[in-house]
């Protein structure tokens, strides 16, 4: 019998990398120029948001462009990572090294292909990757699907037999929808929406708990059907 073809789809910031509170940061410095007082509210709508740039840029009023907003807040979060403000979580690399020994790895993110291929580097697993999909690589970013098909696709692996790694409601949205496996790591204390909460997922954690849940998901192969995740995390 022919070993079933197995993949892991990783999602990049929060999940492999903390970079949230970077990302706060840049993007209220932008929007402060603009006349914007960022908001608690404008943290939690960036989280796992494919059109976060247009977010951005509708917060300015329509003074600015998106392609503005990207430029200017990846050129600061290029500032960010010089300066060692975007840490790789704990075990993170450790979570990809596990995932590579049962498939290829790829990572499917919303976030600009200039900072992603910069943080790839800088954790030293850019050459480890199969396929990077990013902003520029999609037409409707999460939670709309197609990155994670698109990911599916170039490492030539059925959605089905992938684990999708995520930490936010649009990305496990996205990669449900993908019809991908979920592995989900939510933040602590996050409240998961409801349609969320109900979507059949693994759950760890952190990203150290996530190691031996990813092995036994790729071990017990593409039928296991994870139970539905909560709607608390907590530490």
């Amino acid at each position: 019998m022919t070993p079933t073809r197995r993949a892991t789809v990783f999602d990049l910031d929060d999940t492999l990398v903390d970079s949230g509170e970077a990302w706060g940061r840049v993007c209220a410095a932008f929007a402060a120029r603009h006349g914007h007082r960022w908001r608690d509210e404008d943290d939690a709508a960036l989280h796992g948001n494919g059109g976060w740039a247009a977010y951005v840029a509708g917060l300015c009023g329509g003074a600015v462009t998106t392609a503005e907003v990207i430029g200017t807040c990846t050129a600061a979060m290029a500032v960010e990572c010089a300066a060692g403000r975007v840490p790789a979580l704990p075990a993170a690399v450790e979570l990809v090294l596990e995932a590579e020994r049962h498939g290829p790895v790829a990572v499917a993110t919303a976030s600009p292909r200039h900072y992603v291929l910069a943080i790839l580097h800088e954790l030293g697993l850019a050459a480890r990757l199969r396929a990077v999909i990013c902003a520029e690589d999609v037409v409707r970013g999460k939670p709309a699907p197609d990155a994670y098909l698109r990911a599916a696709a170039k490492i030539g692996i059925q959605p089905s037999a992938c684990v999708a790694v995520e930490d936010s409601p649009n990305g496990i949205r996205s990669a449900h929808a993908a019809g991908l496996r979920v592995l989900a790591i939510p933040r602590a204390g996050m409240t998961l929406p409801p349609d969320v909460a109900h979507l059949p997922a693994a759950q760890a954690r952190s990203t150290r708990d996530a190691v031996p849940l990813l092995a036994r998901l790729h071990t017990r192969g593409p039928n296991t059907q994870p139970q539905p995740l909560v709607h608390e995390v907590t530490s």
